[in-house]
Protein backbone atom coordinates (compact mmCIF):
# COMPACT_ATOMS: atom_id res chain seq x y z
CA UNK A 1 0.00 0.00 0.00
CA UNK A 2 1.62 3.38 -1.21
CA UNK A 3 -1.23 5.66 -0.22
CA UNK A 4 -0.95 7.83 3.25
CA UNK A 5 -2.53 10.51 5.09
CA UNK A 6 -0.04 13.93 4.76
CA UNK A 7 0.68 14.81 8.31
CA UNK A 8 -1.80 17.20 8.45
CA UNK A 9 -4.61 15.15 7.50
CA UNK A 10 -2.87 12.42 9.75
CA UNK A 11 -3.67 14.95 12.71
CA UNK A 12 -7.25 15.54 11.45
CA UNK A 13 -8.01 12.18 10.68
CA UNK A 14 -7.09 11.57 14.49
CA UNK A 15 -9.77 14.44 15.75
CA UNK A 16 -12.03 12.85 13.90
CA UNK A 17 -12.13 9.15 15.62
CA UNK A 18 -12.75 11.37 19.07
CA UNK A 19 -15.98 12.88 17.88
CA UNK A 20 -17.23 9.98 15.62
CA UNK A 21 -17.74 6.95 17.69
CA UNK A 22 -19.37 5.39 14.58
CA UNK A 23 -17.39 4.47 12.10
CA UNK A 24 -18.95 4.62 8.89
CA UNK A 25 -19.42 8.41 9.36
CA UNK A 26 -15.56 8.90 8.72
CA UNK A 27 -16.11 7.30 5.59
CA UNK A 28 -17.28 10.05 3.62
CA UNK A 29 -15.09 12.97 5.34
CA UNK A 30 -11.46 10.41 4.82
CA UNK A 31 -12.61 9.78 0.71
CA UNK A 32 -12.98 13.48 0.90
CA UNK A 33 -9.22 13.63 2.27
CA UNK A 34 -7.99 11.53 -0.24
CA UNK A 35 -9.43 13.31 -2.95
CA UNK A 36 -8.15 16.66 -1.26
CA UNK A 37 -4.54 15.14 -1.09
CA UNK A 38 -4.92 12.56 -4.02
CA UNK A 39 -6.81 14.74 -6.54
CA UNK A 40 -9.20 11.52 -6.83
CA UNK A 41 -10.57 8.79 -5.18
CA UNK A 42 -8.33 5.36 -6.55
CA UNK A 43 -8.35 1.95 -5.08
CA UNK A 44 -5.15 2.37 -3.40
CA UNK A 45 -6.83 4.80 -1.23
CA UNK A 46 -9.72 3.32 -0.59
CA UNK A 47 -7.84 0.18 0.50
CA UNK A 48 -6.53 2.56 2.76
CA UNK A 49 -9.34 4.12 4.31
CA UNK A 50 -10.72 0.70 5.44
CA UNK A 51 -7.73 -0.27 6.70
CA UNK A 52 -7.45 2.15 8.64
CA UNK A 53 -11.32 2.54 10.04
CA UNK A 54 -10.69 -1.49 10.81
CA UNK A 55 -13.22 -3.51 11.91
CA UNK A 56 -16.54 -3.09 11.03
CA UNK A 57 -15.83 -0.99 7.72
CA UNK A 58 -15.00 -2.89 4.97
CA UNK A 59 -13.34 -2.09 1.47
CA UNK A 60 -16.47 -2.91 -0.07
CA UNK A 61 -18.71 -0.42 2.13
CA UNK A 62 -15.43 2.27 1.57
CA UNK A 63 -15.82 1.35 -2.47
CA UNK A 64 -20.19 1.71 -2.03
CA UNK A 65 -19.78 5.31 -0.85
CA UNK A 66 -17.13 6.47 -3.36
CA UNK A 67 -19.04 5.23 -6.39
CA UNK A 68 -22.26 6.08 -5.09
CA UNK A 69 -21.60 9.99 -4.96
CA UNK A 70 -20.19 12.16 -7.67
CA UNK A 71 -18.74 14.44 -5.76
CA UNK A 72 -15.23 11.72 -5.95
CA UNK A 73 -13.54 11.46 -8.85
CA UNK A 74 -12.62 7.94 -9.66
CA UNK A 75 -9.83 8.89 -12.16
CA UNK A 76 -7.24 12.11 -12.62
CA UNK A 77 -9.29 15.29 -13.44
CA UNK A 78 -8.29 18.62 -14.90
CA UNK A 79 -7.05 21.84 -12.88
CA UNK A 80 -10.80 22.66 -13.32
CA UNK A 81 -13.44 20.10 -12.87
CA UNK A 82 -16.73 20.86 -15.07
CA UNK A 83 -19.26 18.93 -13.59
CA UNK A 84 -22.93 19.36 -15.60
CA UNK A 85 -26.00 18.40 -14.63
CA UNK A 86 -27.94 15.51 -16.51
CA UNK A 87 -31.09 15.64 -15.67
CA UNK A 88 -34.54 15.81 -17.27
CA UNK A 89 -35.26 19.14 -15.08
CA UNK A 90 -32.02 20.56 -15.83
CA UNK A 91 -32.03 19.90 -19.27
CA UNK A 92 -35.60 21.54 -20.39
CA UNK A 93 -33.94 24.55 -18.94
CA UNK A 94 -30.82 24.68 -21.04
CA UNK A 95 -28.39 22.72 -19.92
CA UNK A 96 -28.32 20.65 -23.18
CA UNK A 97 -27.17 23.90 -25.23
CA UNK A 98 -24.70 24.60 -22.33
CA UNK A 99 -23.06 21.13 -22.72
CA UNK A 100 -22.63 21.98 -26.55
CA UNK A 101 -21.30 25.35 -25.89
CA UNK A 102 -18.81 23.67 -23.51
CA UNK A 103 -17.71 21.15 -25.66
CA UNK A 104 -17.46 22.92 -28.32
CA UNK A 105 -15.47 25.91 -26.65
CA UNK A 106 -12.98 23.35 -25.30
CA UNK A 107 -12.81 20.50 -27.79
CA UNK A 108 -13.62 18.23 -25.92
CA UNK A 109 -16.78 15.59 -25.16
CA UNK A 110 -18.39 14.28 -22.13
CA UNK A 111 -16.00 12.44 -19.83
CA UNK A 112 -12.82 14.16 -21.56
CA UNK A 113 -9.96 16.22 -20.18
CA UNK A 114 -8.28 19.02 -22.84
CA UNK A 115 -5.01 17.85 -24.44
CA UNK A 116 -3.42 20.28 -21.40
CA UNK A 117 -4.70 19.21 -18.59
CA UNK A 118 -6.94 22.39 -18.05
CA UNK A 119 -10.28 21.30 -17.84
CA UNK A 120 -12.14 18.36 -17.66
CA UNK A 121 -15.78 18.05 -18.41
CA UNK A 122 -18.43 15.57 -16.70
CA UNK A 123 -22.27 14.77 -16.87
CA UNK A 124 -23.36 14.15 -13.23
CA UNK A 125 -26.60 13.67 -11.55
CA UNK A 126 -28.40 16.12 -9.85
CA UNK A 127 -26.68 18.91 -8.38
CA UNK A 128 -29.39 20.30 -6.45
CA UNK A 129 -29.92 23.56 -8.27
CA UNK A 130 -33.10 22.80 -10.49
CA UNK A 131 -34.47 26.22 -10.09
CA UNK A 132 -30.89 28.10 -11.31
CA UNK A 133 -30.40 25.93 -14.51
CA UNK A 134 -28.77 25.93 -17.25
CA UNK A 135 -25.83 25.80 -14.52
CA UNK A 136 -22.88 24.08 -13.71
CA UNK A 137 -20.58 22.98 -10.71
CA UNK A 138 -16.40 23.81 -11.93
CA UNK A 139 -14.87 22.09 -8.89
CA UNK A 140 -16.20 23.54 -5.62
CA UNK A 141 -18.16 26.44 -7.23
CA UNK A 142 -21.43 26.98 -8.83
CA UNK A 143 -22.71 29.05 -11.87
CA UNK A 144 -25.93 29.38 -12.24
CA UNK A 145 -28.52 31.07 -14.96
CA UNK A 146 -25.86 30.70 -17.76
CA UNK A 147 -25.69 31.77 -21.34
CA UNK A 148 -23.40 30.91 -23.94
CA UNK A 149 -22.00 34.31 -23.18
CA UNK A 150 -21.63 34.04 -19.14
CA UNK A 151 -20.18 30.43 -20.41
CA UNK A 152 -17.43 32.19 -22.05
CA UNK A 153 -16.75 34.81 -19.50
CA UNK A 154 -16.33 32.04 -16.93
CA UNK A 155 -13.73 30.04 -19.13
CA UNK A 156 -11.86 33.42 -19.74
CA UNK A 157 -11.60 33.89 -16.51
CA UNK A 158 -10.35 30.46 -15.79
CA UNK A 159 -7.55 30.69 -18.19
Amino acid sequence: MSYKFSEESEKRFQKMLEVFPEKRSLILPCLYILQRENGFVDQDGMNYIAERLGDPISLAQVYGVATFYTLYNKKPVGKYHIQICGTSSCYLQGNDGIEKHLCDRLGIHLGQTTPDGKFTLEEVECLGACGYSPMVQINDDFYEQLTPEKVDQILKSLN
